[in-house]
């Protein structure tokens, strides 16, 4: 029998979800040419002691590895390598290219605007003299600084309308916001409803926190109200998680009139809601968010990771009240302690001077026009997606199923998320696709023609048995 490789690879929770993680470790490994076909991985439990994990997250990590085509279980032996499809090439012999693009980021796109990136430097430049030498030696309270949280209130006025300050926490990143309201209204072991569809992020903080998440059924449009309501009565769930506008990952967008039905519901078991609007502010004509139609039940996110800079990691935390406030500066404290004073005075300062919102527009202009070659190419009856969105999700027409389909793509070089990571449940036959890595228009054309080529073909024509 083979001897079992000593394969530990080197995954955080910064990575995303650490069973994805770790198959796309694996993934990397298989060509970079440390482990071979044939060669025995650890043991499961054996890996989750290493990495100081549990079983089940080695589990699920090497189920996604098999889905993908690179791991094969033997009963009574263990998991092993496969060999990998043999590497098409051209009439001139040339195999394709690696890494035309990695699509499974939701990258907000980069603006083509070589005046507004220079902008956005100058305000780096600008800071010292805005901010002042002191901000470098000092710490400050959580949840920021009042001129932080009027930026913030500022900012978030076209949506929500007046906001004082008092009810704004700047946070670090909408993942630490997050993960600072979950553990101010739940505890381990209480059950927290979301779609059962929806970000990976929060699955993670749920499990981080040991909750229990309850998937509430969606249609086209989104969450459905009395499937939430029918969770209240049954499991009397802590918190209901939402991504109301362009959801992530399906980007359906929830009508006015599904909001106030989702509140009312929430109004009536007391259960708090926790909107988090990553993409609200996309919309050149955007729905009423929820904490703007029933503020006094709602805890509102608002990274600007999505609409401004994922290098800031700066999110507003908008809450009911200002009591909540304060408790919630405690659960910032006992997790990250603060923002980093320095990207939340820059942000504060592209913010004052106009910059964030030039910033959004152009995010906005370049998503359009993503939006548009996409719908170009791919076929539309496959389509989930919005105007105001960078990110698709594609349905899969049979006979495909989502882990060959990604496997695939992966072997020419393009990356995206199946519908795994986003499932609560069951998992559809589906993958997200981001559009605002590529460096260009014309990548992200290339790298949609390569997808569309591969819908139109067969599995069996594509997959090598050797």
């Amino acid at each position: 029998m083979t001897q079992a490789t000593i394969w530990v690879p080197a995954v955080s929770k910064a990575d995303g979800p650490l069973y994805l993680a770790i198959a796309e470790a694996l993934a990397s490994d298989i060509r970079s040419g440390r482990l071979h076909a044939g060669q025995r991985l650890p043991p499961q439990r054996a890996l989750a002691q290493a990495l100081g994990i549990d079983f089940t997250t080695v589990s699920r990590a090497y189920a996604e590895a098999g889905k993908r085509g690179l791991v094969e279980g033997r009963v009574g032996q263990g998991t092993y390598i496969r060999r990998q499809p043999a590497v098409s090439r051209d009439g001139n012999g040339h195999a394709p290219v690696p890494g035309i693009v990695d699509m499974s980021m939701n990258l907000p796109p980069h603006p083509q605007d070589s005046a507004l990136s220079a902008r956005m430097w100058e305000g780096t430049a600008a800071l010292r003299e805005a901010a002042g030498p002191e901000i470098l030696f000092q710490y400050q309270i959580p949840g920021g600084t009042e001129r932080d949280r009027a930026a913030g209130a500022h900012w978030l006025a076209s949506r929500l309308g007046a906001v004082p300050a008092g009810r704004v926490l700047v946070c670090p990143g909408a993942q630490g916001a997050l993960l600072a309201v979950l553990g101010a209204l739940a505890a381990p072991g209480d059950v927290v409803c979301t779609q059962t569809l929806t970000y990976p992020g929060f699955l993670s903080a749920a499990a981080h926190l040991r909750l229990q998440v309850a998937g509430i059924a969606a249609d086209g449009e989104g969450l459905l109200p009395d499937a939430f309501e029918a969770a209240c009565k049954a499991l009397r769930p802590k918190a209901l998680y939402c991504n109301p506008t362009l959801h992530n990952p399906t980007a359906a967008t929830l009508s006015p009139a599904r909001r106030r039905a989702v509140l009312d519901v929430a109004r009536r078991h007391a259960v708090p809601v926790i909107e988090d609007d990553a993409y609200g502010a996309l919309p050149a004509d955007p729905v009423a968010p929820l904490a703007a139609l029933d503020p006094g039940i709602v805890y509102h996110i608002a990274g600007l990771a999505k609409s401004l800079s994922p290098a800031l990691r700066i999110a507003y935390l908008v809450s009911p009240g200002v009591e909540a406030a304060r408790r919630l500066s405690l659960s910032i404290r006992a997790t990250a302690s603060m923002a980093s004073p320095l990207t939340a005075a820059l942000a504060t300062l592209w913010i004052e001077d106009g910059t964030a919102q030039a910033a959004l527009e152009g995010i906005r202009r370049e998503t359009h026009a993503r939006q548009q070659l996409a719908r170009r190419i791919l076929p539309h009856d496959c389509l989930s997606s919005d105007a105001g969105a960078f990110h698709i999700w594609l349905r899969l027409p049979r006979p495909w199923t989502r882990g060959d389909f990604a496997s695939q793509l992966r072997s020419i070089g393009i990356g995206v998320v199946t519908a795994d990571a986003f499932a609560v449940e069951s998992a559809p036959e589906a993958v997200r696709l981001g559009l605002g890595v590529p460096a260009s228009r014309d990548d992200l054309t290339r790298s949609l023609e390569a997808v569309k080529a591969l819908l139109e073909s067969a599995p069996a024509a594509t997959a090598i048995v050797v």
